[in-house]
This record gives C-alpha cells, sequence and structure tokens, in this order.
C-alpha cells in the first residue's frame, strides 16, 4: 500500500502556518460557545469558521480529517476539533481543542444533573423535561431523515440498515456486533469492486477549496511513526485505564463506581456512527441492564445534551450522575454523583485523545483506501437501522406511560400497551415534528417552545 502521507513533503518547524497559539485559544473558545445542535451543528459549526471565516485550514484537508474522525470510535465533532488542534500546535493544540470543545457542556450538564437529582419530580421541573422529551423524540426522528437521506443512496445500502434494525429492535442484537459485521460487509465488497459501496461524498464540493496556511505539506508531527507512536499509546492508556484498575483494586467491580468504569470504558471503544447510534446501546444498558435510570429519564438526560454545548454524548455524564447518586454508599448523594458524573466523562473522552494522537498519523496514510471506504459507507448505513431503533425506543417510553416484554422464537422486545397512551405528549410531540419538518424551525427554538409547552399544559392540569 502506498504511503501517500510519506511522499508529501514534511514541514520541521510547528508555526509555518502564522497562527499563533492565543489565537487558537480564542477561535477553539468561540467554537466550544457554539457547539450546538448536534454533530451536524458542531461541524457546521468548525467549517464556518476554520475554513471559511479564518481559512486556516483547505476545504480538502478538513473533509479529510473529517473521513477520519469518522473512522474512529467515539464523537466525531469533539474528535475533528481536537484533530485540528493537533495539526496546528501539536499535542497540546490537540489537547486544549478537544477539552475546550466538552467544557461548557460539563458544567451544563453537571448543573441540570444537580437540580434534576434534587427537584426531579416537582412539578415544574417535570414539566418541563415533559415538554423537552417531545422536542428530543422529533429530533431524534430528524436525524434518522438526515442520515438516511445521505447513506440510504442505493438499494443496498437500505437492505443493510433495515437489517440492522430488524436484529437490533427485534433480536436485541448487540451495537458492536451490528457495526463489526457492517464493516466487514463494506470492506469486502469494496474490494470486490462493488460500486455501491463507494465512499460518502461530503459537502462543499461546488465551493472549491480554500487554500490553508498550511498548504498541502504535512508537518513532522502528522507523519506516522512508530516509536513516537508506541509511546504516545503507553501514555493516553494508562491516563485513561490507570483511573479505572485503582478503582476496581480499591472497590471492586460490583461497586456501581466499578461499574461506571467499565461500563462506559467498553462503550469508549465501539462508539462508532456516532452519538444517536451509540445512544441506543447507552440507554438500553442503562435502563435495562444496570438500572441505573429509568427509560424516561433517560430521555430528560438526552434533553440536557440536546440543550447545551459540547457532544450529544454528554449524556453520559448523567447516567453516571444518576448511578453514583442512587447506587454509592458511604458517600453523600450529591458529592457521589458528581464524582460518577466525572468518571463517566473522564473514561469516555480520554480515549478519543488516544484515537488521534495515535492514529490519525496512519489513518492519514491510507488515504484514498477504497476498502475502508466501502467500511465506512456500509457502517454508516447501519447506524441508520440503530437511529431507527433509538427513534422508536425513545417514542415507545415517551408516547405511552406503560411497556411489556416480548420474548420467545428468538425475539427480544417491548411493545406498548395501547390504553397506557399519553395523549398530551402525543400532541406535543407532533407540534415539535411540525415546526421541525414544516416550518424548518431551528432545534434550540423547537426545545424552548416545547419546555414552555410542558410548562403550560402542567398550569392547566393536563399533565
Amino acid at each position: 500500500m502506498t504511503d501517500i502521507a510519506a511522499s508529501r513533503k514534511p514541514v520541521a518547524a510547528e508555526h509555518t502556518h502564522g497562527i499563533s497559539f492565543n489565537d487558537a485559544l480564542l477561535v477553539w473558545i468561540r467554537v466550544a460557545c457554539l457547539s450546538f445542535g448536534g454533530p451536524a451543528g458542531q461541524i457546521a459549526v468548525m467549517h464556518r469558521i476554520l475554513v471559511e471565516e479564518k481559512n486556516w485550514i483547505s476545504e480538502s484537508r478538513f473533509l479529510h480529517a473529517l473521513n477520519y474522525c469518522m473512522l474512529l470510535p467515539g464523537p466525531e465533532a469533539q474528535q475533528l476539533a481536537t484533530y485540528i488542534g493537533w495539526l496546528l500546535h501539536r499535542t497540546t493544540g490537540g489537547i486544549v481543542a478537544g477539552t475546550l470543545f466538552i467544557l461548557p457542556g460539563i458544567f451544563a450538564i453537571m448543573g441540570l444533573s444537580y437540580i434534576y437529582a434534587a427537584y426531579g419530580h416537582v412539578g415544574v421541573v417535570d414539566a418541563l423535561f415533559f415538554g423537552l422529551k417531545a422536542a428530543v423524540l422529533a429530533i431524534v426522528i430528524q436525524a434518522v431523515v438526515r442520515v438516511g437521506k445521505r447513506a440510504l443512496r442505493n438499494r443496498i445500502m437500505i437492505g443493510l440498515a433495515a437489517a440492522a434494525f430488524v436484529a437490533i429492535f427485534f433480536f436485541g442484537a448487540p451495537f458492536p456486533t451490528i457495526i463489526i459485521a457492517a464493516g466487514v460487509i463494506g470492506f469486502v465488497a469494496a474490494r470486490l469492486g462493488r460500486p455501491e459501496f463507494a465512499a460518502l461524498e461530503h459537502g462543499g464540493k461546488n465551493a472549491g477549496a480554500i487554500d490553508s496556511m498550511l498548504g498541502e505539506a504535512v508537518p513532522d508531527h502528522v507523519r506516522p511513526n512508530a516509536s513516537r507512536a508506541l509511546r504516545v499509546a503507553a501514555v493516553w492508556l494508562a491516563i485513561w485505564l490507570v483511573p479505572v484498575f485503582a478503582l476496581l483494586t480499591l472497590l471492586g467491580p460490583n461497586d456501581v463506581f466499578g461499574q461506571i468504569a467499565i461500563f462506559f470504558s467498553k462503550m469508549a471503544m465501539v462508539t462508532f456512527g456516532g452519538a444517536y447510534a451509540v445512544l441506543a446501546y447507552v440507554a438500553q444498558q442503562a435502563a435495562e441492564y444496570y438500572h441505573w435510570v429509568a427509560p424516561r429519564e433517560m430521555l430528560d438526560g438526552l434533553g440536557m445534551a440536546e440543550t447545551t454545548p459540547g457532544p450529544l454524548i454528554m449524556v453520559v455524564q448523567f447516567v453516571g450522575f444518576m448511578a453514583a447518586f442512587r447506587g454509592a454508599s458511604g458517600l453523600s448523594p450529591m458529592l457521589a454523583g458528581t464524582l460518577g458524573g466525572l468518571l463517566a466523562t473522564w473514561v469516555t473522552f480520554a480515549p478519543c485523545f488516544l484515537w488521534i494522537f495515535v492514529g490519525a498519523p496512519y489513518i492519514e496514510a491510507l488515504r484514498g483506501n477504497k476498502a475502508l471506504a466501502g467500511a465506512l459507507s456500509a457502517i454508516t448505513a447501519a447506524v441508520v437501522g440503530v437511529i431507527l431503533n433509538l427513534s422508536i425506543w425513545f417514542a415507545l417510553h415517551t408516547l405511552f406511560r406503560e411497556t411489556f416484554p416480548i420474548h420467545g422464537f428468538g425475539l427480544s422486545f417491548d411493545a406498548p400497551r395501547p390504553m397506557s397512551i399519553d395523549l398530551p405528549a402525543v400532541v406535543l410531540s407532533i407540534a415539535a415534528a411540525t415546526a421541525i419538518f414544516r416550518f424548518n424551525m431551528g432545534m434550540l427554538v423547537v426545545l424552548a417552545a416545547s419546555c414552555i409547552a410542558g410548562m403550560l399544559m402542567r398550569v392547566a392540569g393536563a399533565i
């Protein structure tokens, strides 16, 4: 395989691009404060600021970086910020960009978790989150439509999405198994030359490339280097896993903190396909296996993540908070919740830096590999089915007050009790969906309006 990255002229000096670290710091703060709207909105913000406004990185290099991050587990928008920060100012730049991207969300979700834990079942707060759930359901459905239009461009991709949905919804197939199977199918099909598995194009093809201050040269720190990769891997594996092993040694695997560390560490290794896809896995495990949160509480947590800056996967902090708040012994509930939320955040995002700092140079060397592009295309199609599963799972627990399990003949899924339908939730969900799909209203507007509507319903005695 040709090492494309190695064929380009290296850049020895770190600051040949002329962008000072202080200038970059201000821009990353701005990006962090504007990172609403899920991965699509966050990537759009970075593109507008870094490519169009600042002209710091070319269109082609930005899209290549996005492709790399989509191949990695974890939130692609946060990893894209880490990648570009690292490209500009080495490891320090990557750490600053990636950390700032999630910092506003950490503070916001923690504050909302305090309020939820203390007052979550008080009338006004209940009404607020009732409205949030309806809007979140509409937003998740929009995600299915948006990703589906892009990924399901032929019958084979539609078939992969349908198979993924049936496998995860009706048969309870593990999310990682679905992603691995789809990747293998895409990899083999692309190697066989099947055109249906060609790489997805990203937007901007009509705008023309913007010259980057980085030029087309590859800085030294971006070029693959085995000895450096081993050193970096050792450091970031220690940062990620030493706290995990310490907790398991001191408290044991059955303690809630040990369970949080193990579960979210495993999740960090299989979170391919973006936040909406992995949230189906997290929601089902947290609510149905560990019983850390109820399904409706998971919707509340997602509503928090939707309304605050940062990756949607920040909902893991809420889950970790509630798990420790309810399950830790020997600590005050709020202190335990704080530690549980921070632990979940730590083991979720520490691996993101590992994947970028170790893997990005080698992924760049594989640029243009058709087999990898085929694997990514197949995974993206399967993710549509997984997101559809998430939307239906959310709908069941938003629109109905009760569900019952169905098991037998390999089937394993929840069905709604028709008489438990929640009519106010149905009305509010339809209104939110109409605002999004018919009138193209922004996410924050719909979320705010739904919250107000929920509180008005509470005042009127409808909920």
